[in-house]
């Protein structure tokens, strides 16, 4: 439930800021009129973002009845859905600061160029960020297997970011958003190791790529899948108690690189910005 909360609750907070910064210019620049048009953008994106959702899961669980295919299909997307997820984690790093004046720019020629244009604006920023985390979502899901509680902890996480965005357009609360995503994107990142772990899992039972019988551990008598702790670590780290060679060898090749880039360029960005301060 935590690891899909916080996919919730930081691809949640993405979009939802996206709105009320939208929000926020119209009625400053007296445009409350293109509210309505927003609003549609936003809506029609949400609905495209759900209606995706639901047909990978169809694809997944009718289209594809023989077991191998169902694997193939779920591990390639698992995989995607890390590639986007890390590129979206360092794309949020580097304009969280600028992401307001960045949307004034697109809505201020959408405003000049016609009505809809406002709300393909609000469509297209809104979702690019639903279509993620609608991927990454299903691919969060298929990892944790039959049971409810990604979905609660999804639909948590997008509440409280709704929650926290509306108090932040209100002034009530205060956040910083750089170090919110630089802590929240270390977490996604820990979070797509797990998934791509269990990608090559899928793979490795489709066929495609071979070693599901070398493990690398097996410490399911340390941590027994069906512990509390054990279901603690499966949930979080996707952390598998029989963990085969190749699973392993992906998680530690995508994890140590990723987050040492993400640390390092963390640590930059900090320096430029007391640089700057002090200039």
């Amino acid at each position: 439930m935590f690891a899909n909360y916080l996919i919730g609750l930081r691809e949640g907070l993405e979009a939802a800021l996206v709105v009320s910064i939208l929000v926020a210019y119209l009625v400053k620049a007296g445009r409350r009129d293109r509210l309505a048009l927003v609003a549609a953008g936003v809506l029609l994106a949400i609905a495209l973002s759900v209606a995706f959702g639901a047909f990978l899961t169809y694809t997944s669980t009718t289209l594809l009845q023989d077991f191998k295919q169902q694997e193939l299909f779920g591990g390639t997307l698992s995989a995607i859905a890390v590639v986007f997820v890390t590129a979206m984690v360092f794309w949020m790093r580097k304009t969280a600061r600028n992401l307001r004046a960045e949307l004034d720019g697109r809505l201020t020629q959408a405003l000049e160029v016609g009505a809809w244009a406002v709300a393909l604006t609000a469509f297209l920023a809104v979702g690019r960020e639903g279509l993620e985390t609608a991927l990454f979502f299903w691919s969060a899901v298929q990892a944790a297997g039959s049971t409810t509680s990604p979905v609660v902890g999804f639909s948590l996480g997008i509440v409280t970011a709704v929650v926290l965005a509306w108090l932040l357009y209100n002034r009530t609360l205060k956040l910083n958003l750089a170090r919110f995503f630089t802590w929240t994107g270390a977490g996604l990142i820990v979070i797509a190791a797990g998934v791509l772990a269990y990608a090559v899992h899928d793979l490795q039972e489709a066929g495609v790529i071979p070693g599901l019988y070398s493990l690398a551990f097996d410490i399911s008598a340390v941590i027994p899948p069906s512990s509390w702790y054990g279901t603690l670590l499966k949930g979080v780290l996707n952390l598998s108690p029989q963990t085969t060679w190749a699973q392993a060898i992906a998680w530690t090749a995508y994890f140590v690189p990723v987050m040492t880039l993400f640390v390092l360029g963390t640590r930059r960005a900090g320096i430029r910005k007391q640089e700057t301060t002090h200039a």
